[in-house]
């Protein structure tokens, strides 16, 4: 089901899980006790996260290409679209090996299923790193609104909120400023 925002209910943690995919390829799936892909996506599915295995599948190819040392090409043909997210995966966890990202796929998955032993036995320093994950959306929309304009690609352009609006986004940059003159 898809939210107001036009993101998808679990867009996170199926950025998560199409990002371990992409970088681990089959010992991510391995860590979850699952022998195939096919068999993970179905599990994927069962728990509500995705309605179809098709969901599960695009994530991976989502992050195909970008992940360092993938095998995959994935959505090449997409460029650097869906770079961004790659970046904020990568800047909260990239540095974790397969075991501790696999530890934070859980904890998102918990959040979701209601399955309170995943959190119990999370290592203290991993749900920390999964609070941060929490908190870095709104750190993350300040950061944007107070810097914007010291991006190359943004500079003489007014940024409007589109938060509430919606449409899948949360901010557009406008390069046309209407002035309104009056005849005196």
């Amino acid at each position: 089901m898809k939210s107001s925002f036009n993101r998808h209910k679990h867009y996170d943690v199926l950025n998560l899980i199409g990002y371990g995919l992409s970088k681990f390829d089959k010992p991510f799936v391995l860590e979850f006790g699952f022998s195939t892909k096919t068999a993970f996506y179905e599990y994927i599915v069962e728990i509500g996260i995705a309605e179809t295995i098709g969901v599960v599948k695009n994530r991976q190819d989502l992050f195909d290409g970008m992940v360092k040392g993938g095998k995959r090409k994935g959505w090449w043909q997409k460029g650097d679209i869906y770079k961004h997210r790659k970046d904020y995966i990568d800047s909260l966890f990239g540095e974790l090996n397969l075991k501790e990202f696999v530890e934070i796929v859980r904890l998102s998955i918990s959040d979701i299923t209601g399955e309170t032993a995943v959190v119990q036995k999370a290592r203290p320093i991993i749900r920390s790193c999964y609070k941060q994950l929490q908190t870095t959306g709104l750190e993350a929309e300040s950061y944007f609104i107070s810097n914007y304009s010291r991006e190359h690609n943004f500079i003489n352009g007014f940024l409007e909120d589109a938060r509430l609006f919606g449409d899948g986004y949360d901010f557009q940059i406008n390069y046309c400023q209407v002035y309104l003159f009056s005849r005196s």
